[in-house]
């Protein structure tokens, strides 16, 4: 089998390709990135395409399967280009794996895809995927959703999956969403459980959370099994402020939902971190989701629990852990944090 992967370098990208490497289904990857990395992976080749822009179908020539991973979180203060790479680069992805003959498509949605939903029981994957008006991540989702529903419809020839994960966690992702949501002014030193005494308890902030790792098994078994649809993916426990305290150590202490969402507005306003406050009606809005499909159609077991993988997350975080790909380089202190600055803190595309 020949994969070709979209958004290879970036947080489930690397572990899609460690999964792959031991694959004896896989015999060639080939990996699409706007920039070119330094890592190396088993059997994957590199090559630069944006989706937004560069031609798509001779990448995809005798391709037996196209992974879909390729998302823009930043520059979350230019809408317009993060709409051009989110919704039309899928458009162009979904149009171009048609047209090649590739015979099975699997995209990365997300659990920001649901519409708002119940936090006292799970959902299963036809809960509807209307997003969170408020997030442009979640409409985002929403939007390919629908694209990827007409192209089901006009290419039944094409066997479509799409996993919806939770938060996505581990060590080599640090210094990554360490720029992604907490900018530059977090010092290293702070990102010590034992240094955080307390957690928000807000009415509905609770979520899931997944390891990357078990994320790129996920879709690896899309791959080289039969499977159709859509598979929710998130590993137990749920982490709600009991968890998150017992995590970190720290006290659970009660926050009006209001309060969490004016602090994000005005700080991502004033510039001092880069997350638009639309991440937080996400998070006290989108519904726990029930991974049962999952287990029983892809046979996909966690390795690793939610809180493990936060852990791990934390830690990566505090060490300035990466891979060497323009998505998770590592290192985020001193004069390499000038160029979050230079941009305006949420500004860059890396």
């Amino acid at each position: 089998m020949r994969v070709v992967v979209l958004g290879a370098s970036g947080n489930v990208g690397t572990s899609l390709l460690r999964s792959l490497a031991d694959e004896p289904a896989v015999e060639s990857v080939l990996g699409l990135c706007r920039r070119l990395p330094g890592a190396s992976f088993p059997k994957v080749e590199w090559r630069v395409a944006d989706v937004a822009h560069d031609p798509l179908r001779p990448h995809f020539h005798d391709a037996d399967a196209v992974v879909h991973l390729a998302w823009l979180i930043q520059p979350a203060r230019d809408q317009q280009a993060v709409r051009a790479t989110n919704v039309d680069g899928s458009a162009r992805v979904f149009r171009a794996a048609g047209d090649a003959g590739v015979k099975a498509l699997v995209y990365a949605s997300s659990v920001g895809a649901y519409a708002r939903g119940p936090k006292d029981r799970r959902v299963d994957e036809t809960w509807p995927t209307t997003g969170i008006s408020t997030s442009f991540y979640s409409r985002h989702k929403a939007e390919v959703e629908r694209l990827l529903d007409r192209f089901e419809e006009e290419r039944p020839e094409v066997r479509v999956v799409r996993l919806r994960p939770g938060l996505i966690f581990k060590r080599e992702a640090g210094s990554g969403i360490r720029r992604l949501f907490a900018g530059p002014l977090l010092p290293s030193f702070l990102i010590r459980r034992e240094l955080i005494p307390i957690v928000p308890a807000a009415e509905r902030l609770v979520f899931q959370a997944v390891h990357s790792y078990d994320v790129g098994d996920a879709y690896r078994l899309a791959l080289v099994g039969d499977a159709r649809g859509a598979f929710n993916i998130a590993a137990d426990p749920v982490l709600d402020p009991p968890e998150l305290g017992r995590i970190l150590g720290a006290r659970p202490v009660p926050v009006p939902p209001r309060v969490l969402r004016r602090g994000a507005a005005l700080t991502y306003r004033l510039r001092l971190q880069p997350s638009e406050p639309g991440w937080v009606d996400m998070g006290l809005g989108l519904p726990l989701m029930d991974t049962r499909h999952a287990r029983e159609e892809l046979g996909w077991r966690p390795e690793h629990t939610a809180s493990d993988a936060l852990r791990d997350l934390l830690d990566g975080m505090r060490e300035g852990a990466g891979i060497d790909t323009p998505p998770l380089a590592p290192g985020s202190a001193g004069p390499a944090r000038a160029r979050e600055f230079a941009s305006g803190v949420g500004g860059r595309t890396g």
